[in-house]
C-alpha cells in the first residue's frame, strides 16, 4: 500500500508581489485556517504537509518567499531544487498580475532551471472572493497571459474561502510528477547498448540496421 512507503518530498515555492496572498494561501493549505490580519513575510518561511494524489503520498515543502525588492538576496537562495513554482498574484492588483514575467525571470535565473519551457509553473489569481467591481484582471486576460507563456495552467483561488487552494497544489504536484516522469523516460531512450556484447546476433544485427537508417 502507499501508505507503507516513504512518502515523496516535493518542493514548491510560492512567489509574487508582497500583499497577493501567499502566506495566507500557504496557510490555509497546511493548517486550514484564515487571519484577515496576517503580516507581510520577511525573508522566507516554509511549512509542509503529507498529502496524497492518485495513490501515492507526498510530502508537499511550501516556501514562501517576500514579495519586497529588499528582501532579494534573502529569497533567492531558496529557489535552487524547487520541483515546482506558484507564480501567484492578487485579482485586485494589476501591479501584481503585470509583474508575474519580472518573478517568473527571476525564479528561472536564480533556481538555474534547465529547460524554462517545461518547468512546472502553476499561475493562481487569488482572492477571488472579492466583489465583481473591485476586479482588475479578468479570468480571459489571464488565461490569455498564461497560454501565450508556454501555456501554463491557471487557477483563481481565494485563501478566504479556501476556493481551489487544495486543487491549485494538487497541480503543482503533478506537474512536477509529470515532468520527472518524461525527464525518466527521455534518460531511459538516450541509454546506449553495447552491441558487441549482445548474444543474439539477429538482434545486434537488427539493432545495427535500425540505428544506421531510421534517422
Amino acid at each position: 500500500m502507499a501508505n507503507d512507503k516513504a512518502a515523496i518530498l516535493l518542493k514548491v515555492i510560492l512567489l509574487g508581489d508582497g500583499g497577493v496572498g501567499k502566506s495566507s494561501l500557504m496557510t490555509r493549505f497546511i493548517q486550514d485556517k484564515f487571519d484577515e490580519n496576517s503580516y507581510h513575510t520577511i525573508g522566507v518561511e516554509f511549512l509542509s504537509k503529507n498529502i496524497n494524489v492518485n495513490g501515492i503520498t507526498y510530502t508537499i515543502q511550501i516556501w514562501d518567499t517576500a514579495g519586497q525588492e529588499r528582501y532579494r538576496s534573502l529569497r533567492t537562495p531558496f529557489y535552487r531544487g524547487a520541483d515546482c513554482c506558484l507564480l501567484t498574484f492578487a485579482l485586485d492588483n494589476r501591479n501584481s498580475f503585470d509583474n508575474l514575467a519580472t518573478w517568473r525571470k527571476e525564479f528561472i535565473f536564480y533556481a538555474d532551471v534547465n529547460d524554462p519551457e517545461t518547468f512546472p509553473f502553476v499561475v493562481l489569481g487569488n482572492k477571488v472572493d472579492i466583489q465583481h467591481e473591485q476586479r482588475q484582471i479578468h479570468r480571459s486576460e489571464a488565461e490569455e497571459w498564461c497560454y501565450n507563456n508556454y501555456q501554463m495552467p491557471y487557477l483563481e483561488t481565494s485563501a478566504k474561502d479556501s476556493t481551489n487552494v487544495e486543487v491549485a497544489f494538487v497541480k503543482a504536484i503533478e506537474k512536477a510528477v509529470k515532468l520527472e516522469e518524461k525527464v525518466a523516460i527521455k534518460t531511459d531512450f538516450n541509454s546506449t547498448i553495447d552491441l558487441t556484447k549482445c548474444k543474439d546476433k539477429s538482434i545486434a544485427s537488427l539493432l545495427t540496421y535500425w540505428a544506421t537508417f531510421a534517422f
